[in-house]
């Protein structure tokens, strides 16, 4: 604990060296802004969030192992939900903005530029990557993946997606549980989005 004040201090310290004698009211950088008020300077660290977890206790090897490879499954399977997120986002807008029939003609095309861009890269996922890719999906979009191709492409095509996916034991209509049986991939969800894994 000494050690940490200690350190922390010595930041500070260094800090006030550091600044510039002659600043703005207020300077920007990427680390960290200065502010002056009546004649003071006050610097200000800016900080990424850290998220504290308790240890986590595996029972053997193989749980220990299917951790990790859980952490290596979110971390490739992650930035295309955020992707899926993104061009829901951009697309609802703009489909806003267009009349009915354009409306149709917008998401054919659009799906078939997107199947076209990313079916060589969803094609080297393994079967658990891609279940994880649904949840992950339901966990940024806050709906499942069900509710949102039905919301884009129709109930019809809804179905069918979901059907062909039962096939293969993976159902469309699973919300994400953060609490409940979800609560672990939340958590290495949080910690690769902080940095922290």
């Amino acid at each position: 604990m000494k050690k940490v004040v200690v350190i922390i201090c010595s930041i500070v310290c260094l800090c006030g060296l550091i600044s510039p004698i002659h600043s703005q009211s207020v300077a920007y950088n990427q680390m960290y802004r200065t502010i002056i008020e009546n004649g003071d300077t006050v610097w200000m660290v800016l900080m990424r969030p850290v998220y504290c977890f308790p240890p986590l206790k595996f029972k053997n090897s193989k749980e220990e192992k299917y951790y990790w490879r859980t952490v290596r499954d979110v971390k490739k399977t992650l930035p295309y939900a955020k992707l899926v997120y993104n061009a829901l986002i951009e697309t609802y807008e703009y489909i806003q903005t267009l009349p009915e029939k354009e409306r149709k003609a917008h998401l054919k095309r659009m799906e078939k530029e997107l199947f076209k861009e990313y079916k060589p890269v969803l094609k080297t996922f393994t079967y658990s990557q891609a279940k994880l890719l649904i949840k992950l999906i339901d966990r940024e979009c806050n709906q499942s993946s069900f509710n949102l191709i039905k919301a884009f492409l129709g109930g019809f095509r809804a179905n069918v997606w979901q059907t062909f996916g039962s096939l293969f034991g993976v159902s469309l209509k699973k919300e994400w549980e953060p609490e409940g049986s979800d609560k672990m991939l939340e958590r290495i969800c949080i910690l690769v989005e902080s940095g922290q894994l």
